[in-house]
Parts: C-alpha cells; sequence; structure tokens
C-alpha cells in the first residue's frame, strides 16, 4: 500500500520535470509519464519520483487537512 501526499507544482523545467512543494519540502521529479501539460500551482500525486496524475485542488486540500490531522494526532499519543 502507498500513501501519496499531493504535492503542488512550484516550477515547470525544461527537461520534463518539475518542482514540487509536498508539506514545505521541495524536490524535483520527473513528468515523462504525464500525458497532460502541468502548469505551476497544479497539484499532483507523485509516486517513485514520477508524476503520476494530476487531482483537483479541492481534492489535495481535503487530503492535505486529513494527513495533518492523523500527524496531530500520533504526536499527541506519544506524549
Amino acid at each position: 500500500m502507498c500513501l501519496s501526499v499531493p504535492s503542488k507544482v512550484v516550477e515547470i523545467h525544461d527537461d520534463m520535470s518539475v518542482t514540487v512543494d509536498t508539506l514545505g519540502v521541495r524536490r524535483r521529479v520527473s513528468c515523462h509519464l504525464m500525458a497532460e501539460p502541468l502548469s505551476v500551482g497544479d497539484f499532483v500525486l507523485i509516486h517513485i519520483g514520477f508524476v503520476m496524475n494530476k487531482i483537483d485542488e479541492k481534492d489535495a486540500q481535503q487530503s492535505l487537512e486529513l494527513y495533518q490531522e492523523i500527524v496531530t494526532k500520533m504526536q499527541l499519543e506519544t506524549e
């Protein structure tokens, strides 16, 4: 099972790659598996360094909120 946290495209490069921001962490990933073009501001899901698909911003925000809720609960349980 994989957990893919939505990432926001923050920069587009000429070599079929983009820089994404995932919860404050930026990294460069490949777009070689994407058929549709990406734009800065798009939300995507990534698997092993490749953009797999673009997702709706509303769905991305809901996922990020849920993910943050899980992290917060886990932190409270360890205190």
